[in-house]
């Protein structure tokens, strides 16, 4: 504890750039509970770049904690960059600006030239903004759809998509050379913009976001004259303007935002969770759907790179899940495209493993490709960039995480909640000229291909032996695969470790081309399977269940067996 003792000295005699913090060293002074939970660690910078709880100490993010992780990676672009530049975002996170302000300080007193939003945005903006000026890196100041503590430092590649693995060990071990209070060059922000070392992206950039976004129409006339009723809230987040703005380009006027949850407030006093998946962030929302009805509901985290919806369905609204949507419009995009004979040749739709089968099941109808990725938009954004490499980026038709998140269009390489937004409301627009919610359009997609549920199990692990618990089922799993569970037939285990596929009735082993990655995967009898992920970054175990049958009750009973079978497997 005299060193943790130490560090907070050292905080309390430096950390003087943020009188925030210097109020809370002092709160804590003499607690030596709460000084150990600022200063027993430092934050990580891994593929997700920082994120933690707002606050003084190593182990929070702060004015210091992001300056010294931009000194890193300043350090690391001066050394693998000729003229290194950085495009940066924020959105309405507390602190965002202020730490966006503060990278953009460092960047520029390293001789790195810097282009910064004006205002919040999107963090797809920054992926574009990355692309389309030619940068070295980017760095988006978010923590996507965490409570109102929490902050984020994400950093982007020059392809325009998340840090890689590789890219992102680079740059911590740039990162941990850095001295936090002594070796962090600073200048003056105004006096920087005044130099010209950082510029205000300008208005034709954005423009031009909004253009590559409306190319992805697929129906064109859908909206017109549809009367389509919107109620949409950004859960006081970035997705405001860049989401009325492009549903107005498509000329839908009846579209109704949440007041309360309408302007940037990062304490987001009505959604403590301001998450899409969860039926909370859409109270408000069904709440104002009493006083008068919509045809849908809309919702985007505060970084608008995720959405979800309700659909009205007469005497209720029916919240529909991140796969639901996914199969939705891949059933959308791919059949208008066919019919108005705009499909492209071998055409390629892009999931993640623990995306549903569904969408494999839709696209095949239209002789489509399914590409399976571990899970990351970053995967995604990867394959894309491959795809236009060999020039074939137009085969790429959409790609999509059952977390809600959708890109379609190669503008951008990561999720984007401003084109899924646009496309989910033209293609219930479509729909409603067809006579047909987006429920019955989804139960007739179940009624075709049958019904899939997915199914996320999450076992915690705690304390310090938390991690060797896990790392003891997984070796567990791997001496003694089972052949069967809940009484279906294993037909393939897919192994991202060894990065081998085994059919087990055949014993053909095949390989798997993607990164290695610590996950099991199950795929059982009537297109069910079990995959089994620790996370990387907590003591918790994750389930990904999928149930395939022919009416929702059959679903329910395989995904409870395999729930209860899997539980025995592990041993929890």
């Amino acid at each position: 504890m005299s060193n943790i003792n130490e560090l907070y000295d050292l905080w309390c005699e430096n950390a003087v750039k943020d009188s925030d913090l210097i109020a809370e060293l002092e709160s804590i002074k003499g607690n030596e509970a709460e000084i150990n939970d600022r200063f027993y660690r430092s934050l990580e910078f891994g593929t997700g770049g920082l994120r933690g709880v707002i606050g003084a100490g190593t182990n929070r993010m702060n004015v210091y904690t992001v300056n010294q992780a931009t000194q890193g990676l300043a350090d690391y672009l001066k050394e693998n960059f000729e003229n290194p530049s950085v495009a940066i975002a924020y959105d309405s996170r507390i602190k965002s600006d202020f730490f966006a302000k503060g990278a953009a300080s460092v960047l520029a007193a390293n001789g790195i030239k810097v282009y910064i939003y004006k205002e919040l945005v999107p963090t797809p903006m920054l992926s574009f903004a990355v692309r389309r000026l030619g940068c070295s890196s980017g760095i988006v100041i978010t923590a996507s759809h965490n409570p109102a503590k929490y902050n984020g430092f994400k950093c982007y590649d020059p392809r325009g998509f998340q840090m890689t693995d590789e890219g992102a060990k680079a740059t911590y071990e740039y990162i941990q050379k850095v001295d936090i209070f002594n070796d962090v060059k600073v200048v003056d922000f105004d006096k920087a913009v005044e130099d010209k070392q950082i510029e205000f992206i300008e208005e034709w950039l954005i423009n031009e976001f909004f253009d590559c976004v409306e190319e992805q129409r697929v129906d064109k006339k859908a909206c017109a004259d549809s009367d389509l009723k919107i109620i949409y809230t950004p859960l006081n987040g970035t997705g405001n303007k860049p989401v009325r703005k492009i549903l107005e380009r498509m000329g839908l006027s009846n579209v109704r935002v949440v007041p309360e949850q309408e302007n940037p407030n990062g304490n987001f006093p009505t959604c403590p969770y301001p998450n899409p998946e969860i039926r909370q962030a859409f109270e408000c929302a069904l709440k104002m759907a009493e006083e008068e009805s919509a045809d849908l509901l809309l919702a985007t985290d505060p970084d608008c790179d995720r959405v979800g919806i309700a659909v009205n369905t007469g005497d209720d609204y029916r919240l529909m899940t991140g796969n639901e949507v996914g199969a939705m419009l891949t059933e959308y995009i791919l059949s208008t495209k066919k019919a108005e004979g705009t499909l492209p040749e071998n055409p390629i739709v892009v999931k993640t493993i623990v995306t549903s089968e569904l969408i494999r099941s839709v696209a095949d109808k239209y002789n489509t490709e399914t590409a399976d990725l571990l899970t990351g938009f970053k995967y995604i954004g990867e394959l894309i960039t491959q795809l236009e490499e060999k020039g074939e980026a137009d085969r790429y038709v959409l790609g999509m995480e059952e977390s809600y998140g959708y890109l379609a269009g190669t503008y951008a390489r990561d999720k984007d909640g401003v084109v899924a937004a646009m496309l989910i409301t033209e293609m219930a627009a479509h729909y409603k000229k067809l006579g047909k919610n987006l429920a019955e359009v989804m139960d007739d997609i179940y009624a075709e291909h049958g019904i899939y549920i997915n199914t996320l199990l999450n076992f915690a692990f705690e304390g310090a032996e938390g991690m060797a618990t896990m790392s003891k089922m997984m070796d567990n799993l791997r001496q003694n695969p089972p052949a069967e569970i809940a009484g279906l037939n294993v037909v393939k285990v897919s192994d991202y470790k060894t990065s081998t596929a085994t059919d087990t009735s055949s014993g053909n082993v095949s390989t798997i081309d993607l990164p290695k990655s610590n996950v099991l995967s199950y795929g059982l009898e009537d297109a069910c399977s079990a995959i089994v992920r620790p996370s990387g970054t907590e003591p918790k175990i994750k389930i990904y269940i999928t149930a395939h049958a022919n009416s929702f009750d059959d679903a329910n009973k395989i995904t409870e067996n395999i729930t209860e079978d899997m539980k025995k497997i592990l041993g929890i």
